[in-house]
């Protein structure tokens, strides 16, 4: 069986999915009441299990080389848990085929942290979200935990220690910190999630989106995940992501972008059949040779993928 509209010569190995058991995971948003905001609205239909199996089912039609798993906001006072959790899963399942963990990089213990969570095969990358402004007129420079924060800094110094690159994910008004972090840490690699996170597709919001993410991209130690852009009460569709896609490809250049499901997460505003047809219709006038790049070569060399991975 074939994806309509994908390419079955193309492989995927999704830059960007998670996994989670909630009777066996604590994940505290999914969990605790009351739920936490949350950017694309309600987000009931997420708390339920999401597996192997689950993911191979939305999958299915694509010729699916591999995964990266990304951290989940499992419990902060236990991170290694998780990454304990994904090995043993991917031992079983065959999936993920790398992964992104999560140190808390301003707490007194990250040094700590980072060398267990280093010694795990699987691990190539870091996500700690920094602290953010709810908007761009809302800055503040230097709050705990931002990207501004000395002792944030000093835990975001370390990964370079164990060949670690950084999985940033913030709002597109945050990225002049994160181009001023990749100049004074030059040798730790940045990859930028969920397309630098345009919260809409009005004229003055894409603007300041495109305006941040250029000036992200001019250094050439970076590079972009095409995926979160769903939009509250939006369905995912072509018509209103095509050009969001297109730009950043253009700012960033074919070999530094990803495809990615973000799934389950993306779930809420389309099927992945949906959005990986849309990814393959909106690259198709650039050849498979490019598609193959954003699709499974890029992820595979980024993340430091073997040839010929399979889930």
């Amino acid at each position: 069986m074939t994806l309509p509209g994908f390419p079955a010569d193309i492989p995927v190995i999704d830059a960007h999915q998670h996994f989670w058991d909630l009777e066996k995971n604590h994940l505290p948003w999914l969990r605790d009441q009351p739920p936490i905001p949350f950017r694309y609205g309600d987000y009931s239909a997420l708390k339920r299990n999401y597996m192997p199996p689950d993911y191979r089912r939305d999958a299915a039609g694509m010729k699916l080389e591999g995964s990266v798993f990304v951290e989940t906001e499992w419990d902060r006072t236990d991170s290694v848990g998780e990454t304990r959790w994904v090995h043993d899963l991917a031992q079983q399942a065959g999936l993920p085929s790398a992964m992104v963990c999560h140190v808390t990089l301003h707490r007194s213990d990250a040094a700590d942290i980072l060398a267990q969570q280093a010694r795990f095969a699987l691990v190539r990358s870091i996500r700690h979200k920094p602290a953010a402004a709810p908007a761009p007129d809302r800055i503040e420079k230097g709050v705990p935990g931002s990207m501004n924060d000395p002792t944030w800094r000093r835990g975001y110094a370390l990964l370079e220690t164990y060949n670690l690159s950084f999985d940033l994910q913030t709002p597109w008004w945050h990225l002049e910190d994160g181009a001023r972090l990749n100049a004074d840490f030059p040798r730790i690699p940045i990859i930028l999630n969920h397309t630098g996170l345009p919260r809409n597709r009005s004229a003055e919001e894409l603007a300041g989106w495109r305006r941040a993410m250029k000036l992200f991209a001019a250094a050439p130690n970076v590079c972009v995940k095409i995926s979160g852009l769903g939009e509250p009460g939006q369905p995912w569709t072509l018509e209103r992501n095509q050009q969001v896609i297109l730009d950043t490809i253009k700012i960033f250049g074919e070999d530094r972008c990803m495809f990615a499901s973000n799934f389950p997460v993306d779930g809420l505003a389309g099927s992945m059949a949906t959005i990986f047809s849309g990814f393959a219709e909106a690259t198709r006038t650039m050849g498979t040779a490019v598609q193959r790049k954003l699709f499974a070569d890029n992820a595979r060399r980024i993340y430091r993928l073997s040839q010929g991975t399979k889930p």
